[in-house]
């Protein structure tokens, strides 16, 4: 039986690297991207290969269309199929007003968060739409409960593509239904992950869990769990849902 192939993008860390340690253990041949940090997507690579997975660390800029197609032909060349995509990849700049906000702040948000997005898309449908002569798949992508408040004060720009995402999500999981390809989406908040340093404020879910139904910030465990089940056939009459990871928020 060959091993199904899962690539997740931005699996160097946080949420990313959970997914892709759960993905192995769940029998998956991972294709762990990452942009900068190849100490830490290769610690990931061979966590998953000394309990026998099978993993690569494959480095790719996903705001970057050469290195989006780079990062699909190493996988076709390693796997040779591919079966799910999860559109983890994304950047948080620091809190801020979007008075204050810049153009070229703008333009690297939404080329890495939403651009990265739908041109790994397109890539991950020529290759597993039944129609193309694939045998079908599933994209996660992992947006944001901002896509619902609009993180306003902070990050209205990453709010916005998050928005954009779940668009996506909706969109896509109708046109490629009947292609063998099911689109669905995670709403994480409140995870203890460090991309809440890039926005300025490391300890940011401490100083917000008492106002969590739950009183807590969840686990990147929490989060790959929920991927997974969407990845995975346990969800094969599910297209075009969003599971929010979010302590009842």
């Amino acid at each position: 039986m060959t091993m199904k192939t899962i690539l997740i993008t931005g699996a160097s860390r946080g949420i990313g690297a959970a997914t892709a340690l759960l993905a192995a253990r769940n029998g998956y041949a991972v294709a762990v991207n990452y942009q900068k940090n190849h100490k830490a997507a290769n610690e990931v690579v061979n966590q998953i290969l000394s309990v026998g997975g099978e993993a690569i660390a494959i480095q790719a800029d996903v705001s970057k269309e050469d290195e989006i197609l780079h990062l699909f032909s190493v996988i076709d060349s390693r796997f040779g199929n591919l079966h799910c995509l999860v559109n983890n990849a994304g950047i948080l700049e620091h809190q801020m007003k979007l008075v204050d906000m810049d153009y070229a702040r703008l333009q690297r948000m939404f080329k890495a968060n939403i651009l990265g997005s739908f041109l790994c898309c397109k890539e991950a449908i020529k290759r597993m739409s039944t129609k193309l002569g694939g045998k079908g798949g599933t994209i996660v992508n992992v947006s944001s409960i901002a896509s619902r408040t609009g993180a306003p004060f902070e990050y209205i720009d990453y709010a916005a593509t998050k928005g954009a995402l779940d668009s996506l999500t909706i969109g896509l999981s109708k046109e490629v239904a009947d292609e063998g390809i099911r689109v669905n989406a995670v709403r994480p908040a409140f995870i203890y992950t460090d991309i809440h340093a890039d926005g300025g404020e490391p300890d940011r879910i401490n100083r917000l869990k008492e106002g969590i139904p739950l009183k807590r910030g969840g686990l990147t465990e929490e989060v790959a769990e929920a991927i997974l089940w969407l990845a995975s056939e346990k969800s094969s009459y599910s297209t075009g849902i969003f599971i929010d990871v979010t302590g009842g928020k």
